[in-house]
C-alpha cells in the first residue's frame, strides 16, 4: 500500500468522517447512556473517527491509536457493551467505505481495518477491567477505613460511657429484663447506702419501698414487656441504714435489633430536700398560718373531689361558722388579742369536730367552714353546727381578759347530684347571714324557697342602675282628697319600675334595695324632677286647681349636703311655684335631727317648699322638738286609720284608736300643722276622720295610684268621684 505522508490529502475524506461521527454518536445514544451532550458526543467521536483514519494512512502501519481510541471510550463512560459492537462493526463495514473511498477495496486496507478492530476491543476491554480493578480496590479500601473508623468510635463511646458511668453524678444502674442487676455506678450505690457488688447481687424489686411496691413493679413489667420504652416518676426507697430517700428516677428500655427488650438503665436522682422543701411549701400553701388549720384552697380542693368521686346520691354538707362581733374585740383589745382568739377557737373545732373526722377550714377572718361528707342527712349537719356552737361559747380567758365568745352557723346539706361546690358554698354564705339577722350564737338551714327570694331580690338589686339609665322607671300618683269639700287637693308622687320581665313592680320591692345599693339618691333626684314636670303641666293646664304634689325624701337625700340645691334645680328647671311642692320625710328622719339635716330644712322651708312628716305617730317624737321644725303637715301612720273601722268591728279596739287620732289631730292643730290621714280605706273611716276634723284622706277610697294621665282627666272631672 503506498504511503499516505498527509492525512489530509485526497484519500481522507473530511465530509465522510463527518458523517461517520454522526451516524456513531447517533448509535452510541441509542445504545447506552452518555453524559454528554449530542453535540459534545459527535465532536469527541470526530476526532476519534480521524484519528482511525490518520492510523489505517500511516506507514509504518500501528493499531495502537486504535487501542487509544478504546481506552478513551471508557474514559469517556461510553461503556455499554452494544457501544463496542456498533463500532468494531461499523470499523469495518461502513469506515473505509464514507471515510477513505479512495481505499476501500484495497486488500492491505482490509488487513489494516481488521487490525485496528482488534485494538480498540482489546484498549476497551483493558481499560475497563482496569477501570473495575481500581473500582474495587477503592471500594475495598473504603470498606477498611470505614471498619477501622466504626471501630474507633466504638471504643471512644465506650470510653466515654464508662467515663460518664463511673464519674457520673447521678445515680445510674443497668439490670437485665429478669431485673437482676447487671451494674451500677458509685453514685448510685452511695445514694443507698450500699456497696456496687452488694448491689450486683440485688434484685430491683427488692429496693422498692413498700407503699409504691405493687405500682411500681407494674410499671417495671411493662418496661421489660416492651409495652413502652421509658417511664420517669418521683419514688422513695429505703437506704441500707432504714431511712427514706426520695429520687427522681427514670428508666429506659434498651432492645435488642429485632426489638426484643435486652436489659433496662435506670437513672436516679436524690430529690429529698427538693421534696421536703415542696411538702413544706405545699403546707403553708393549704393550711392558715395563724391557726394551722387548713385554708380555702385546701377545702375547696377537697370540696371539688368530693363533687368528682361521689355519685348523685352521696350527701355532703356544709357548716359555715362566723363568730359575733370579732370585730369589736379587734377594736377595743387589739389585733394581737384577736389574733390569740382566733387560735383557741380554731383548736376548739379541731379537736371536737376535726376529731369526728370532719374537715374544718378558716376561710379567712374570722369564718370557719365544717365540712360533713356523706352524712345521714340535715340532722348529722345540725348535730355538728351545735356542737361547734357549744366548743365555740365556751369562756376563753386570754391573758387578763376572759371573753364571752359566741358564733352564728349556716348550715347546707344536700345530695351532690343536685347542686355545684360553687351553689353549695353560695347557699351556705347566705345562710350564714340568715343566722346572723335572727341573732346570736344560733344556726340556720338553707330554705331553697328564701334563698330563690334572697336570689331574686340580688338580681332587682343589680339591675336597678341600668333601668334608671334605660328610663324603665315611671311615677304614678295618689290623690289626697279634702275631708271636708271632697275635692283633690294634692297627689303623692309613688315611683314604680316597668320592668321588661317581670312587669309593673311595686316600691316595696325595690325601694330597700336602692337605700342599700346607694341608688336612692339618683331615683329620688328623678322622681323629684318628673313630678315637677308633671304638676307644672297640671298647673298651666288647670291653674285654678293649685294641685300641690307630694315627693317623698329618703333618708339619705334628706342627709345629702346637696339636697337643697337639687330640689331649687327642679323647681327651676320646670318653672314650678315652691308653694306647690311638698316633700314627705319619714318622722326618725327629721326628729331629733341636728347639724345639716337640720339646716337643710329650714333652707328648704325658706324655699317655699312644704315639708310633711310622713308615717306620724309611728317613732318616738319629740314633741318640744317638733314645735320647733319647719313642718307644714303631718301624714298619720296607716295603722291608726286602719283601727277605725265600721259598727261590725270590735268597739274596744275603734274607740282606742279613734281617741288616739283625735288625740293626734288635736296636737297637730295646736301646731297650726295640716293633717293628712293615710289608709283610708271605706268611707266609715273617711265620715269619722271628718269628725274628727282631719284636714285630708289619702287611700283606696279615694283613688289607687295611677298615672299621670288619669289625674289629668280627673282633674278635668272625667272621674265620678269616690264610691263606697
Amino acid at each position: 500500500m503506498a504511503a499516505v505522508p498527509d492525512p489530509g490529502g485526497d484519500d481522507l475524506s473530511r465530509s465522510g468522517a463527518q458523517w461517520y461521527a454522526a451516524e456513531w454518536a447517533r448509535a452510541v445514544r441509542r445504545l447506552g447512556f452518555v453524559p454528554l451532550s449530542a453535540a459534545e458526543t459527535e465532536r469527541l467521536l470526530h476526532l476519534h473517527a480521524v484519528r482511525l483514519a490518520q492510523a489505517l494512512l500511516a506507514e509504518p502501519f500501528s493499531p495502537l491509536p486504535a487501542e487509544e481510541v478504546g481506552r478513551a471510550l471508557v474514559e469517556e463512560h461510553l461503556t455499554e457493551p452494544r457501544v463496542l459492537d456498533w463500532s468494531v462493526q461499523a470499523l469495518g463495514d461502513r469506515f473505509p467505505a464514507r471515510v477513505l473511498p479512495g481505499l476501500a477495496h484495497c486488500d492491505e486496507t482490509a488487513e489494516r481495518v481488521a487490525a485496528l478492530q482488534g485494538a480498540l476491543a482489546a484498549g476497551f476491554a483493558r481499560a475497563l477491567r482496569d477501570r473495575t480493578f481500581a473500582q474495587q480496590e477503592r471500594i475495598a479500601r473504603s470498606a477498611w477505613q470505614a471498619r477501622d473508623e466504626v471501630e474507633q468510635a466504638l471504643r471512644d463511646s465506650e470510653a466515654r460511657f464508662r467515663a460518664v458511668f463511673v464519674g457520673a453524678a447521678m445515680g445510674i444502674g443497668i439490670a437485665g429484663i429478669d431485673g437482676q442487676i447487671i451494674d451500677v455506678n458509685q453514685a448510685f450505690a452511695d445514694m443507698l447506702g450500699y456497696s456496687i457488688e452488694e448491689l450486683r447481687q440485688t434484685n430491683v424489686a427488692a429496693l422498692f419501698h413498700p407503699d409504691d411496691a405493687a405500682g411500681m413493679w407494674e410499671l417495671y413489667q411493662e418496661l421489660i414487656e416492651g409495652k413502652q420504652d421509658s417511664a420517669r416518676v418521683e419514688k422513695r426507697y429505703y437506704r441500707k441504714d432504714g431511712s427514706v430517700v426520695w429520687t427522681d428516677l427514670a428508666v429506659s428500655l434498651i432492645r435488642h435489633d429485632d426489638g426484643r427488650p435486652r436489659f433496662t438503665v435506670a437513672m436516679i436522682e436524690d430529690i429529698t430536700e427538693r421534696y421536703e422543701l415542696q411538702q413544706r411549701l405545699r403546707f403553708q400553701a393549704l393550711h392558715d398560718p395563724l391557726t394551722g388549720l387548713p385554708n380555702r384552697t385546701l377545702f375547696f380542693e377537697t370540696l371539688s373531689r368530693v363533687f368528682d368521686v361521689g355519685d348523685a346520691a352521696h350527701r355532703v354538707g356544709v357548716c359555715f361558722l362566723d363568730l359575733d362581733g370579732f370585730k369589736a374585740v379587734n377594736d377595743s383589745l387589739g389585733h394581737d388579742l384577736g389574733d390569740r382568739l382566733l387560735v383557741v377557737i380554731a383548736g376548739r373545732l379541731a379537736e371536737c369536730v376535726a376529731g369526728r373526722g370532719h374537715l374544718v377550714a378558716r376561710m379567712g377572718g374570722d369564718e370557719f367552714v365544717i365540712l360533713v361528707d356523706d352524712g345521714a342527712g340535715i340532722d348529722d349537719a345540725v348535730e355538728v353546727a351545735e356542737v361547734a356552737l357549744a366548743a365555740v361559747s365556751a369562756p376563753v380567758r386570754i391573758g387578763e381578759h376572759q371573753l364571752a365568745v359566741s358564733a352564728s352557723v349556716g348550715i347546707v346539706e344536700c345530695p351532690v347530684g343536685g347542686t355545684t361546690a360553687s351553689e353549695l358554698m353560695k347557699a351556705a354564705d347566705t345562710t350564714l347571714y340568715w343566722a346572723k339577722a335572727e341573732g346570736r350564737g344560733r344556726w340556720a338551714v338553707y330554705d331553697p324557697e328564701r334563698g330563690a327570694r334572697d336570689i331574686a331580690r340580688s338580681a332587682l338589686a343589680a339591675g336597678l342602675p341600668a333601668a334608671l339609665d334605660r328610663g324603665e322607671f315611671v311615677v304614678h300618683y295618689q290623690p289626697i282628697v279634702s275631708l271636708l269639700a271632697g275635692s283633690m287637693l294634692a297627689v303623692e308622687a309613688l315611683v314604680r319600675w316597668q320592668h321588661p320581665e317581670l312587669g309593673l313592680i311595686g316600691p316595696d320591692r325595690f325601694i330597700g334595695l336602692a337605700e342599700e345599693t346607694g341608688l336612692i339618691v339618683r331615683l329620688g333626684e328623678w322622681v323629684l324632677r318628673q313630678a315637677c314636670r308633671d304638676a307644672e303641666a297640671w298647673r298651666r293646664e288647670f291653674p285654678r286647681a293649685r294641685l300641690v304634689v307630694s315627693v317623698n325624701l329618703a333618708a339619705r337625700q334628706a342627709d345629702d349636703p346637696g339636697i337643697v340645691d337639687t330640689v331649687a334645680d327642679a323647681l327651676a328647671c320646670t318653672g314650678l311655684p315652691a308653694e306647690l311642692l311638698q316633700l314627705e320625710l319619714t318622722e326618725s328622719a327629721v326628729m331629733g335631727t341636728a347639724g345639716e339635716p337640720l339646716r337643710s330644712l329650714h333652707r328648704l322651708a325658706a324655699l317655699g317648699v312644704r315639708l310633711a312628716i310622713d308615717d306620724f305617730g309611728t317613732g318616738y317624737s319629740n314633741l318640744a322638738y317638733l314645735r320647733r321644725l319647719p313642718i307644714h303637715c303631718l301624714k298619720l301612720a296607716g295603722p291608726f286609720v286602719e283601727g277605725i273601722r265600721g259598727e261590725d268591728a270590735e268597739a274596744v279596739t275603734d274607740h282606742r284608736d279613734e281617741r288616739i287620732v283625735d288625740a293626734l289631730v288635736r296636737l297637730a292643730h295646736a301646731l297650726e300643722l295640716w293633717v293628712t290621714a293615710e289608709a283610708v280605706e271605706t268611707g266609715v273611716q273617711a265620715e269619722r276622720l271628718r269628725a274628727l276634723r282631719c284636714d285630708t284622706g289619702q287611700g283606696r277610697f279615694f283613688g289607687p295610684p295611677a298615672p299621670a294621665a288619669e289625674i289629668t282627666a280627673r282633674l278635668r272631672g272625667d272621674d265620678r268621684g269616690p264610691t263606697a
